[in-house]
This record gives structure tokens, sequence and C-alpha cells, in this order.
């Protein structure tokens, strides 16, 4: 029987520093589905908020912070990532730790990067801390949430997770190229 390895999504890919960003890879301890039964989204944020100190996100938004973030998915759907949590009444959780590669894009040109990538203005002004967008990085499924003023948090299906690092990793290339003009 062969010995298997346990591999983070980005291992051997981050970190990467390019110009003035920074990629890399956030390895919460768990990321679970939290999905409130119909009539019980109060519910599940008041249970949230007394558990972990966050509640249920509203649409295209997170609430918390670095440890222990909800992430709005969809419609009466959120991610929490960070603590494995316990049983919530009036909500379906579903670990869904080993299907998501996270990384975090840090640094003073890191709208301009992503403005390459992402067809969502990114703007401070637009886009604020706390604010969350399910779209498309180039062809894949993205989930992006700007945690700073200069940081934002990216989820692509684990299976992604290489060709997200080589397009990230190409528009931070091509920014910092674009700088040293």
């Amino acid at each position: 029987m062969a010995d298997l390895i346990a591999k983070t999504p980005c291992e051997g890919l981050l970190p990467l520093s390019v110009g003035t960003c920074t990629l890399s890879e956030v390895l919460p301890d768990a990321i679970t589905s939290v999905s409130p039964q119909s009539g019980k989204t109060r519910a599940v944020s008041d249970a949230l908020k007394k558990a972990r100190g966050l509640g249920f996100p509203s649409p295209n938004r997170a609430t918390g912070r670095e440890g222990a973030r909800c992430i709005w998915f969809a419609p009466d759907q959120a991610m929490l990532v960070g603590p494995i949590p316990d049983p919530i009444k009036g909500a379906s959780l579903c670990d869904q730790s080993d299907g998501w590669a996270i990384m975090r894009l840090k640094g003073a040109g890191c709208v301009d990067v992503l403005a390459r990538l992402i067809p969502v203005d990114l703007r401070a002004s637009v886009f604020k801390r706390g604010h969350t967008a399910r779209t498309m990085l180039n062809h894949m499924p993205l989930s992006i949430t700007r945690t700073g003023a200069n940081s934002f948090d990216l989820m692509v299906f684990r299976s992604m997770a290489r060709t997200a690092v080589h397009e990230i990793s190409g528009a931070m290339k091509l920014a910092a190229a674009r700088k040293a003009q």
C-alpha cells in the first residue's frame, strides 16, 4: 500500500513576491458551508455570533476577521473559514475544506494586478473591506473578499489552484513591469 503525503493546494507554488505584491496561501482549520433552513437565517446568525463572534453575512459581504470569517457564497449559503463549527440548530453544515484553495494577494499594486484578471471594480471606493463577490478569474469560478486596504482573499476550487497561481503570477509580473517603465 502506498503511503500518502498530505499536501496543501498550493504546495511548492507559494509564497510568491513580485514588485509590490505578495501572493501567499491561507490555510484555515476548516472551510464549512453553512446553509440556514427556510426562515432560520436570523437564528443561525445569532448562533454564529454567540459561538464565534460573527454573524451570517448579507449578500456580497463577509463578517468576522482573520482566523474566523463567514463569507457570503450564494442566497442562503455562506462559507465559514477558520474554526471547525459545532452543530448549529436550523442550519445544514458541510465540510468543504478539501475542495478549496485560498490565496491572499497583498501589496500596494494588488488592485492593478487583479484588474487584469477579474471583471469586478475592486477600487477601495467601490469594493470596501468586508465586500465579497462570486465572479471569474479569467475562466475559473472565484470568490474574492477584500480583507484590508491592500489585501484580498481569493478562493478557487482546489483542482484549479495551480492554474490560478499561474494566472495571478503572470498578472503580477505584467503589473510590476508596467510600474518599472
